[in-house]
C-alpha cells in the first residue's frame, strides 16, 4: 500500500497533464453522447428538451433485445473459450526458456500487426466457398461440394475468438511468469500429480490475469464491429452494426447515442466485476501456505 503511494507521488504529477488531456476529451464526448441520447428528436439534428423515449423504444422492441442478448452472449462465450484456449498457451510460454519465448511471442504478436481488416479478409478467403477449408474438405471427402462457411454465428465466433486470442494469452502469462516455479516443486514433492498442481496452485495464483485478459476480451468483443460486419454480413446481427445502422444509414442520432449508452455500461460494469473477483482471487491466493511434512 505504501510503495503504491509513494509510486503515486513519484509519478503522479507526470501523468496528470495527459490525464487531464484524456478526461477533458472524453468527458466531453460522454457529455455530448448522454445529451444526445435524451433528446426527443429522431434526425441528425439536436432538439431542444428531454425524453426516455429512445430507451423505451430500445428495451420494449424484441428485435433490439435480442440483438443486446446475442451480443453478450456471444461475448461471453467468445472469453470464455480464449481463457480456456489461452491459458495452456501462456502457461507453456512463461515456462519457455528466454530465447524461445521471445520467438513464440512474435508468432502471437505477428497477427496484431496487420490491420483486423486485412485479418477479417483472410478469413474471408479462407472460409469461402472456394476457400481452403472447403476445398480441403471435398479432396478428403468428408463433403461433396463446397459448404456455406460464412455468414453465420459460427464464422464470426471463429473470426472473433482468433482476433482476440493474444489479448488473453499475454495477460496471463504476464502473471504465470511471477509464479515461483518452487510451488510446483513442492506440490510436486508432496505427491501432488501435473493435474493437481495446475489446479490447485497454478490457476488459483493466475487468476488476476484470467480476469484481467477476460475483461479485455469481453470489452474488445461486445464493441466489435467489422468482423461481424463482413464476416456476419446481414445474418448476424451485433449490438455496434446496429449503432453503425442507425448513426449513417437511418440517421436517428439520438437512439444511436441512446444504444450506445447502454453499451458503454455494460462496458464498465464487467470491469467493476472483474477487478471485485480479482480482489477475491487474490485475498485466496495470499491464503495458499506450504502443507508442513
Amino acid at each position: 500500500m505504501e510503495a503504491g503511494r509513494d509510486n503515486f507521488r513519484r509519478y503522479g504529477p507526470l501523468l496528470a497533464p495527459a490525464l487531464c488531456v484524456v478526461l477533458v476529451m472524453v468527458g466531453f464526448a460522454l457529455v455530448l453522447l448522454v445529451r444526445a441520447s435524451f433528446m426527443p428528436g429522431s434526425g441528425p439534428r439536436p432538439t431542444p428538451g428531454w425524453s426516455l423515449r429512445h430507451y423505451e423504444a430500445l428495451f420494449s422492441d424484441p428485435f433490439f433485445v435480442k440483438v443486446l442478448f446475442d451480443t453478450v452472449a456471444a461475448s461471453c462465450f467468445v472469453t470464455i473459450v480464449t481463457a480456456v484456449v489461452g491459458f495452456p498457451i501462456a502457461y507453456a510460454l512463461a515456462r519457455s526458456g528466454e530465447r524461445m519465448r521471445r520467438l513464440k511471442l512474435i508468432v502471437l504478436i505477428l497477427p496484431l500487426s496487420l490491420s483486423l481488416v486485412v485479418n477479417v479478409f483472410g478469413w474471408m478467403v479462407i472460409l469461402g466457398r472456394n476457400g481452403l477449408v472447403n476445398a480441403l474438405a471435398v479432396n478428403v471427402g468428408l463433403i461433396n461440394r463446397p459448404a456455406q462457411l460464412l455468414f453465420n454465428w459460427g464464422a464470426v465466433i471463429v473470426v472473433l475468438v482468433h482476433t482476440f486470442l493474444p489479448f488473453q494469452v499475454l495477460s496471463i502469462m504476464g502473471v504465470i511468469v511471477q509464479i515461483d516455479t518452487a510451488l510446483e516443486q513442492a506440490a510436486a514433492s508432496l505427491r501432488a500429480s501435473r493435474w493437481t498442481t495446475f489446479r490447485r496452485v497454478i490457476i488459483p495464483l493466475a487468476m488476476p490475469g484470467v480476469v484481467a485478459g477476460s475483461t479485455i476480451v469481453f470489452m474488445l468483443t461486445i464493441s466489435a464491429f467489422v468482423t461481424p460486419r463482413m464476416i456476419g454480413g446481414t445474418r448476424v446481427q451485433m449490438h455496434g452494426s446496429l449503432i453503425y445502422e442507425q448513426m449513417l444509414v437511418v440517421l436517428n442520432w439520438s437512439f444511436a447515442a441512446a444504444m450506445s449508452i447502454v453499451l458503454l455500461i455494460l462496458a464498465v460494469g464487467v470491469p467493476a466485476l472483474a477487478n471485485r473477483l480479482a480482489r477475491r482471487g487474490t485475498s485466496r491466493a495470499a491464503q495458499l501456505k506450504p502443507v508442513p511434512t
